[in-house]
């Protein structure tokens, strides 16, 4: 832009001889240069630039008289003035628009002396006015846009951060409720082995050796798991004195969700049978966490709890078919913790919305937990 503004400026002076810029060409060569080169930097040092260029400008409009001045000047000032309201900074921003106001109406007054016509001062400063406060606005903009960015990343930040902490309080919780099934387990092997120990017949000293480390192995087993497993528990979450729930208790379940005023049909597709305590467990805790997400998101709605006893894997589908009215502000925590219990059998879960509705399908393979 500002080669542009200086080519045609010289061009003016050198080829045409246009009276706007005066009769002495070698002064008007440096006005050209002067009013319109800084141009390039206004965007870095705008104040400087805005100086220089109304300088330029005032002895053009000094050096054309009585004739109108140059148009390329007072373009080149018209952006000097936009980028000291788009770019000044601090207290730049606050003084340089006064102090080139009064260097422009002095320049001005002095160009009226010399014979230029009054005409040309009130637009003048209109424009320029009008420039900077375009500016101002556009600066605006630019400082919100910033501001509004720098907000979203920081709400992104802490998105991801909640998310990892509800990873953990999931891990923990999932950890705390397996803690129970498998020290059930264990201590069952441990009792297994000494009931074993008690009916042999004979000496048999290797056999007797062998259930004797198992029991032993299996009781200290028990006993570290308590001890590592255990401080997961909080002081608030009680001793685990009942049995741990299983899909065998979706009826009690799907009973307490109508009460709270959710209608639930129960489908169970497949022949039911009995799974791993802790696959067991899982699968209840998806079911019960989808539920209680429907009552409290998916406002006036009925929902259809679907069980498929598949020979391989178990599948879980609550749908429901409000619109989301519900007063609930959701975070996105119960669907992965979901997630969390679904991977740890190495499944799948999904969760979106389609045609029937808001829909959570988990699939647990009836295999090792991962």
């Amino acid at each position: 832009m500002a080669l542009l503004l200086a080519a045609t400026s010289l061009g003016g002076i050198l080829v045409n001889g246009e009276p706007s810029w005066g009769a002495n060409r070698p002064l008007a060569l440096v006005l050209a240069l002067a009013s319109t080169v800084p141009v390039a930097w206004r965007a870095r040092w705008p104040v400087p630039a805005a100086v220089i260029v109304l300088a330029a400008n005032g002895g053009c409009v000094i050096a054309a008289a009585p004739h109108q001045a140059a148009f390329q000047p007072f373009v080149a000032l018209t952006l000097a003035a936009y980028s000291v309201g788009s770019r000044a900074e601090g207290r730049s921003a606050a003084l340089a628009p006064p102090a080139l106001a009064a260097i422009a109406a002095a320049f001005f007054v002095a160009a009226v002396v010399h014979g230029q016509s009054r005409g040309n001062v009130v637009p003048s400063f209109v424009w320029l006015a009008a420039a900077w406060a375009m500016g101002r606005v556009v600066r605006g903009w630019r400082r919100r846009s910033a501001e509004l960015e720098l907000l979203n990343r920081e709400l992104e930040e802490q998105r991801e951060l909640q998310a990892q902490a509800a990873v953990a309080v999931e891990r923990g919780r999932i950890a705390r409720e397996l803690h129970d099934v498998i020290a059930h387990n264990v201590s069952m092997i441990v009792v297994q082995a000494g009931a074993a120990a008690r009916v042999l017949k004979g000496e048999q000293v290797d056999v007797r050796a062998a259930l004797e480390a198992i029991e032993t192995t299996g009781r200290a087993t028990v006993d570290e798991m308590r001890r590592l497993l255990g401080v997961l528990r909080q002081s608030d979450d009680g001793l685990a004195l009942s049995p741990q729930p299983g899909l065998a208790d979706l009826e009690k379940l799907v009973a307490n969700v109508r009460e709270a005023g959710l209608p639930v049909e129960l489908r169970v597709v497949g022949s039911a049978r009995s799974l791993p305590p802790a696959l067991d467990l899982t699968a209840y805790r998806i079911v019960q966490e989808a539920l209680t997400n429907a009552l409290k998101h998916a406002g006036p709605a009925r929902a259809q709890l679907t069980v498929r006893y598949e020979p391989t894997a178990v599948e879980i589908e609550v749908c429901d078919d409000g619109v989301g009215s519900g007063n609930g502000a959701g975070t996105g925590h119960g669907l992965i913790g979901m997630r969390e219990r679904a991977a740890l059998w190495g499944g799948r879960l999904d969760a979106g919305r389609t045609e029937r509705g808001w829909v959570v399908r988990a699939r647990l393979p009836l295999g090792r937990a991962t």
